[in-house]
């Protein structure tokens, strides 16, 4: 009878260990896959966080400059008035000309409120591609003149940091 009693307790041990073995495989497989559902989420977390930080800065960008059209097509009324102003101020009628200045600065305040600049761009300045349109090169008046801006034809400007015209210069070589 004490050998079978042994045989029970050696079965129930070893079926115990069995089922503690399993229990302890079934664990490590659950916190495994836990693990990896941690790390899916994690990941999928954090790619919509960059999602949402991309569209945020797209709509930002989008806004800066949804009247980037209608203020270059406004560039040609500018010019006009400049031109205006300046034959106006040959002539001799003093209150034409100030009522035509208070609607071009009114017109410039309205286009500088909504982030258009004009670019600074004066004679010996260097020549820079990147952000002037050469119409001409003739050649250089002075020696320190070769390689940078003669004239200055047309006005460039920025919107925001965008170019949106290009200022157009004479080149001296």
């Amino acid at each position: 009878m004490a050998k079978t009693n042994s045989k029970k307790n050696t079965k129930n041990t070893s079926a115990k260990k069995r089922n503690q073995e399993d229990l302890q495989n079934k664990i490590d497989e659950l916190t495994s896959e836990v693990e990896k559902e941690k790390d899916q989420f994690l990941r999928l977390f954090a790619e919509f966080e960059n999602y949402k930080k991309r569209t945020s800065k797209e709509r930002l960008e989008l806004y800066k400059t949804a009247s980037q059209e209608v203020v270059t097509a406004l560039l040609a009324v500018v010019d006009d008035f400049e031109r205006a102003l300046a034959e106006m101020k040959k002539s001799e009628k003093q209150d034409q000309l100030q009522g035509i200045e208070l609607i071009y600065n009114k017109l410039i305040d309205i286009l500088q409120n909504q982030g258009l600049a004009k670019m600074e761009v004066g004679q010996g300045d260097d020549f820079d591609a990147e952000l002037h349109e050469a119409i001409t090169q003739i050649p250089a008046p002075e020696d320190k003149l070769k390689g940078r801006i003669v004239d200055v034809v047309g006005t460039g400007y920025k919107l925001g940091e965008k170019i949106i015209r290009y200022p157009k210069v004479v080149v001296g070589n």
